[in-house]
Parts: C-alpha cells; sequence; structure tokens
C-alpha cells in the first residue's frame, strides 16, 4: 500500500513520522484557548479568594508542565526538548473572561504546536478545576493555533476572529 498519508507506512499501519532527515530550525507556536466564567467568579479570581488558591499562578505552572509531556499523551507526536515556554493571560471584566496565549520553542527538526496547542488547553483546564467549586458551567472555548514558524512549511498566522 502506497499511503500520502504521513502517520501511516507502506502496509496501511500507524507509524511515527521519521524526521531524522529533516534540517533542525528554531520553531515557535503560540496557541490561544478562552474562559469564560460569571463575573462573581472571575472578581473572586483576581482576588485570590477562590478556596484552592491563586488560579492564575497554577494554570501557568499546570501548562507549562504540559508542553513538557505532550510526547507522552498525544499519539505519534515526538517528545521535544523544549527550549522556552510561557503561559500569559488576557483578563477581561466586559464580558468576563481569561484570554489565554501559551507559547513554545526549540530547536529542532520537528515543530512545536501541539505543545502550545496543549499548554493552552490544559492552563485552561486548571482555571476550570480551580474555580468548580463556585461555577460549573465554566465555558472553554477557542482553541487555536495562533502563530508557527519554523521548518519547511515557514509562517502561519491565523486570521483575525469575530468576538
Amino acid at each position: 500500500m502506497n499511503s500520502s498519508f504521513s502517520h501511516l507506512d507502506g502496509q496501511g499501519n500507524v507509524t511515527m513520522v521519521d524526521v531524522g532527515g529533516k534540517q533542525a530550525t528554531e520553531r515557535v507556536a503560540i496557541a490561544e484557548a478562552v474562559v469564560e466564567l460569571r463575573p462573581a467568579t472571575l472578581e473572586l479570581l483576581l482576588k485570590v479568594a477562590l478556596p484552592k488558591g491563586d488560579v492564575l499562578t497554577c494554570a501557568k505552572i499546570g501548562g507549562i508542565m504540559a508542553a513538557k509531556r505532550v510526547g507522552e499523551i498525544i499519539p505519534l507526536c515526538h517528545p521535544l526538548s523544549l527550549t522556552y515556554a510561557d503561559i500569559r493571560f488576557e483578563v477581561s471584566e466586559a464580558p468576563p473572561r481569561i484570554r489565554i496565549e501559551a507559547e513554545t520553542r526549540t530547536v529542532g527538526n520537528t515543530g512545536v504546536e501541539m505543545e502550545a496547542i496543549v499548554a493552552a488547553q490544559t492552563a485552561a483546564a486548571v482555571i476550570y478545576d480551580m474555580c468548580k467549586a463556585v461555577q460549573r458551567d465554566i465555558i472553554i472555548s477557542r482553541v487555536r493555533l495562533l502563530h508557527k514558524r519554523g521548518g519547511k512549511s515557514g509562517e502561519f498566522n491565523a486570521p483575525d476572529m469575530e468576538e
């Protein structure tokens, strides 16, 4: 079987892509996620008055930790040696929400998009976990890749989205 799918071998079996022949370049990816909260929940979060403590610090640590483990949790992803990972928050009171931006970097022969996406998703999940005692209907949305650079496919910038 001659497959054009990158994760299938000649017999149609799932396999990890061999990136050994690819050129090592600087790779950068930025992803986002949005967490929508009720005003009262956001107020407690900002006052660090929720039962589980400092939500944004824990979400930052959780997102960075997740970025470092993507090769273990996403099938066929290569384990990467990240050179940088960060989580940034943009808090809005109207509407009440937190925009999460996750950035990952490496110098290597495969990209870091999945690391950025998983980091953003995990930071959002940590926010949910730490706020669920006061609000169960939290919405996590807009998880997407915003930017990637490096490798043979070059640069990608997501189009702006309407709110």
